[in-house]
């Protein structure tokens, strides 16, 4: 069951009613089946929420997206990329990139990437929807991300690093292949300092879901194993 947090909301996910304080806020409780995530995600709602808590739904305005042709790569990471001391790959080992970005982070207690979280999101990936890049060095996985492919529209979800530049190099192979693919635009959520220094920016609500009405249902050229 969900509990709406404004009193006018008329629908599930409703992009014009989501609160301001805290940004974003729009219901509590339901549950993470594979059908309400998509649905979310195509609504622009997405879960975020910490153990002990209801399931708590968000739609955030601003919102923080990357689009594919205004990447911006740093010179040092451009070398690191030419370097070719990664190896990336998508869609190998899912399972692992969700438990590692779920593990300990400097500065946070617990995480937001629940059992019950890593499970909805392997279903999702067994149908063909959530995928996940893998970066190793000498064949040990030392970054990655995850996060929704749906229509023209990439939905990132979390990343995490376990040596230099290591989720950087992944994002960056990752949001090259999108733009070979056709994705018009990527998905940041919220906005951090990395995903800035890629080129991410915010854009209103609206302009966002008119994103979605645009690209959501249209085909991608995707081959995420090849």
């Amino acid at each position: 069951m969900l509990t709406w947090l404004q009193r006018d909301s008329r629908k599930f996910p409703a992009l014009d009613s989501a609160l301001r304080e805290p940004n974003g806020l729009l219901a509590a409780g339901g549950d993470l089946t594979a059908e309400r995530l998509v649905q979310a995600y195509r609504h622009g709602c997405f879960p975020w929420y910490e153990e002990g808590q209801p399931i708590l739904w968000w739609s955030p305005d601003p919102r923080t997206v990357l689009f594919p042709d205004e990447l911006h790569v740093s010179r040092s990471l451009s070398k690191c990329l030419r370097q070719g001391r990664y190896a990336v790959t998508f869609d190998t080992d899912f399972a692992a990139v969700i438990r590692a970005c779920a593990g300990p982070r400097q500065g946070a207690d617990g995480t937001w990437i629940t059992t019950p979280m890593q499970a909805a999101y392997w279903q999702l990936h067994q149908r063909g929807i959530a995928h996940s890049v893998e970066v190793w060095l000498d064949g040990e996985l030392v970054g990655g991300l995850y996060g929704l492919a749906i229509g023209q529209l990439f939905f990132g979800e979390s990343m995490f690093s376990h040596a230099d530049n290591a989720s950087k190099v992944g994002f960056a192979s990752l949001v090259a292949h999108l733009r070979e693919w056709g994705f018009a635009l990527i998905d940041c959520q919220m906005p951090t300092q990395h995903l800035h220094s890629f080129g991410a920016r915010a854009i209103s609500r609206t302009a966002f879901a008119q994103h979605l009405a645009r690209h959501l249902d249209q085909p991608n050229k995707a081959d995420w194993r090849a």
